[in-house]
């Protein structure tokens, strides 16, 4: 009965017929790999200046004393903690803490925020509160539309902070708010989940990138 009522719904909402047979679904699985290895591909090409930049801003912040905050929405806010989870903690290899902070992670500061003040300062308010100059904000949108994050961009402007964009469908205004010494990484596509996807690897370059230059190019070790 549930599973019927669901179906009306989604007849009544317009929705097409689900795919019929097993095979066609697994065509579309495969596909979304090819999409997504391909898009890696062609990424490589033009991302990879601004990623070794990033990298260079990043290193430079951290080997200060500075730290990272990282802010986003939704899937990309998840992106911003597993960032500085792994470069608290580790990434591939053991080493000294490196300093980060989410601004996504803090619930009852973005529900306070959010309801009580002005929901577009949940990560701005936190930027002015914590960062200093020298520090390094790495931003997070698909689409670089959202209001939050382009706050945070000002007001970390504001606190003589650099900034690292990761972005897509062309950057939004996002990619315009950042001045010339800031580093844009905007992905060459439309689709959000296949930007998530860049926007996961570029991090894991950001990663490996400032490992490599303090630790030196090991061989990586086995993570758990």
């Amino acid at each position: 009965m549930a599973q019927g009522g669901f179906r009306r719904r989604l007849k009544q909402q317009g929705h097409t017929r689900a795919l019929s047979s097993p095979q066609m679904l697994e065509q579309r699985i495969q596909q979304h790999f090819i999409d997504s290895a391909d898009l890696k591909y062609q990424a490589a090409q033009s991302l990879t200046k601004p990623i070794a930049d990033a990298i260079q801003a990043v290193l430079a912040c951290v080997t200060s004393g500075g730290k990272v905050l990282t802010c986003g929405n939704g899937g990309s806010a998840a992106d911003a903690q597993n960032f500085s989870a792994k470069f608290v903690g580790r990434f591939e290899r053991e080493r000294p803490e490196l300093g980060a902070i989410a601004l996504s992670a803090d619930t009852a500061l973005l529900t306070g925020v959010g309801t009580y003040q002005d929901f577009d300062q949940v990560y701005a308010r936190q930027v002015r509160a914590l960062g200093q100059s020298g520090d390094v904000l790495l931003a997070l949108s698909v689409d670089g539309q959202c209001a939050n994050v382009l706050a945070a961009v000002q007001a970390a402007h504001e606190r003589e902070m650099s900034v690292v964009a990761l972005t897509g469908q062309g950057g939004g205004p996002l990619a315009q708010a950042l001045r010339e010494t800031d580093v844009t990484i905007c992905v060459p596509h439309d689709r959000a989940p296949r930007i998530h996807e860049v926007h996961l690897l570029v991090l894991h370059c950001l990663c490996d990138g400032v490992d490599a230059q303090l630790l030196g190019d090991q061989e990586q070790e086995t993570t758990t």
